[in-house]
């Protein structure tokens, strides 16, 4: 008994699915949107707006008796840069990630054009990674943005030194920088589920301010969740428990026990979404 076998799909000369949609051509796409710019232009200006109210204000937590980062904050441009890093992570930086990572595919479909890129053909994975890829590329350089601007004001008007720990102490210039650039990855890893939950959202929608949105929403609940102290141990399980375990880097010997459990339930959570976005939008059926 023999069996006829199907012929080959026939495709275009020279084509190749793994040439379609390249990085490149969708981060320049998404440099160019006003989006991008307006966000870019919020994260420049943060640290002139927090120069400006120090100025006006005099000595940030001269009147309380407790003592935090947020003291700190005039004595150099690595102090002023590891405050602004505070003062965003709690949710100024959910923000860009939420909308790089949520506008990206909601968006061409809220245009009509989804279906025209799959039809180029672009197979619905490449056009998924590609957006994911240049959504996590824009979200890390917001995050990378705004302690390098601090970095410059501050130091212009505090001048360059070491980092003043709170506690007492100080570290080098040196290896001021390299705790630094350790807590932007990990907040960068912490906003892997806002990345995610974005990235889902945004292949389950038309609507692009549905899918940031809702991100955004869910961020805060979970932050508003573990505030209730009577979850007890269950709030181990919510990201924002861990959303500031990135200051046991600022000591003089770093913890890295709660930025490593912290990153795990981050990782874990986004890889589940993630793969929830790629099975869902592979079944989809794409009209606009």
């Amino acid at each position: 008994m023999s069996t006829l076998a199907e012929p080959p799909a026939e495709v275009a000369d020279g084509y190749r699915a793994g040439r379609t949609l390249p990085f490149r051509v969708e981060l320049v796409r998404q440099l160019k949107r006003r989006r991008t710019m307006v966000m870019g232009g919020v994260l420049f200006a943060l640290p002139v707006i927090l120069l400006i109210a120090f100025q006006v204000g005099g000595d940030p937590g001269g009147n309380n008796n407790r003592v935090n980062l947020m003291d700190t904050a005039t004595a150099s441009g690595a102090n002023f840069a590891a405050v602004n890093l505070f003062s965003a992570a709690g949710f100024l930086l959910v923000i860009p990630v939420a909308l790089f990572c949520g506008d990206t595919v909601a968006s061409e479909a809220s245009w009509s054009s989804l279906r025209y890129l799959l039809a180029a053909p672009v197979p619905r994975a490449r056009l998924l990674w590609s957006k994911l890829a240049v959504g996590l590329t824009l979200s890390f350089a917001a995050m990378v943005l705004l302690p390098v601007v601090a970095l410059a004001v501050g130091t212009a008007a505090y001048g360059w030194g070491p980092l003043e720990l709170p506690t007492g102490g100080s570290l080098s210039t040196g290896t001021a920088a390299q705790r630094i650039l350790i807590v932007v990855a990990y907040i960068m890893v912490s906003q892997l589920v806002t990345a995610a939950l974005a990235f889902w959202l945004s292949t389950r929608t038309d609507a692009p301010l549905g899918a940031v949105g809702g991100a955004v929403f869910l961020t805060i609940i979970g932050s508003v969740l573990d505030e209730v102290t009577a979850l007890g141990d269950w709030r181990d399980f919510l990201p924002a428990h861990w959303q500031y375990a990135w200051l046991d880097a600022v000591r003089p010997q770093p913890e890295w026990s709660d930025m490593i459990q912290g990153a795990s339930v981050s990782v874990t959570y986004a890889l589940v979404l993630f793969a929830l976005a790629f099975r869902g939008f592979a079944r989809k059926d794409v009209v606009s």
